[in-house]
């Protein structure tokens, strides 16, 4: 099997579309899209640089993704049309592969993961309004402790990476809720518990996900 049936056969295990879940809470909701792709038989992912003139966390590495509105449909509408607007992402050249369990933020907003196979070939066309750089990253990065750190809050570790883009020459620290998403899928995806501390089972992290939504929730 190839590695990109490989990789969508393991994410659709996790894909909360075709299970019951929770009752979610009523709180204002963003999706989030992971753009994988398959160069030289290896998996990479889409990461963008939010402009340095947004209000909100400027400067901010990110996958692409935002806020949701009156208009989108559901969590897989948001996460598209935001890539599209963001970085010149067709919805159609999208292969979405599963919506994974949503996180909260400290902020509370709940944003759900939504994980999508593109074409090696996309060249993306940032709206310097919203996105000042985008990058590519090997997936395998985020289970390799050569760039991480963590600092505890809470009871949750705050992951972060550091990583030198080999096209660009630029670094960037990635961290926070991106550090997570791109952890979590990472794990999923290759079966592999990483040395440093995650929190959750590899093979089952929704219990992990879910316990973390109903702590941060009752913060709020």
């Amino acid at each position: 099997m190839h590695t990109k049936e490989k990789t969508i056969s393991i994410l659709k295990q996790f894909d909360v579309r075709e299970k019951k879940t929770d009752v979610l809470p009523v709180l204002p909701k963003a999706s989030v899209l992971i753009p994988l792709f398959v160069r030289g038989g290896q998996l990479h992912a889409w990461l963008t640089v939010r402009s340095k003139e947004l209000r909100t966390s400027p400067g901010l590495l990110c996958f692409p993704g935002g806020k949701r509105d009156p208009s989108d449909r559901d969590d897989v509408d948001t996460a598209l049309r935001e890539a599209h607007e963001e970085i010149g992402l067709p919805p159609d050249e999208v292969q979405v592969v599963c919506t994974l369990y949503p996180i909260l933020t400290k902020q509370g907003l709940l944003v759900t993961p939504v994980v999508g196979f593109i074409d090696e070939a996309f060249c993306p066309s940032p709206n310097p309004a919203e996105v000042c750089a985008v990058f590519t990253i090997p997936l395998d990065f985020f289970i390799k402790t050569d760039h991480y750190s963590s600092s505890a809050i809470a009871e949750f570790p705050l992951h972060s990476f550091h990583f030198v883009d080999p096209d660009s020459g630029s670094h960037h620290r990635i961290w926070g809720l991106t550090a997570m998403l791109g952890i979590l899928v990472a794990v999923l995806v290759f079966k592999k518990k990483p040395e440093f501390e995650i929190g959750f089972d590899p093979e089952d992290p929704l219990p992990f996900l879910q316990l973390r939504l109903r702590q941060m929730t009752s913060k709020l």
